[in-house]
């Protein structure tokens, strides 16, 4: 009778999650750096950058989104 085994993998499926898990930590802490040395806009450098005519729209365009989607599920229970 033959055996079929196949040799184990050298990487098993812990050490590939080991592996994951290990990059996931630096990303982590690389993410956590870069956020740290984030500054908070003032008023002034966000009027520079937001275009409010633009973001008017798309909240006009959203509102009006939600309110027929809540008419959508007023009138799904009927």
């Amino acid at each position: 009778m033959k055996d079929n085994k196949k040799p184990i993998d050298a990487n098993s499926s812990a050490e590939h999650v080991e592996q994951h898990l290990q990059t996931l930590e630096k990303t982590d802490v690389t993410e956590m750096l870069y956020y740290s040395q984030e500054q908070a806009f003032n008023t002034e450098e966000l009027a520079k950058v937001i275009n409010e005519q633009r973001l008017n729209e798309l909240l006009a365009r959203s509102d009006a989104f939600l309110s027929s989607l809540n008419g959508e599920i007023k009138d799904f229970d009927k």
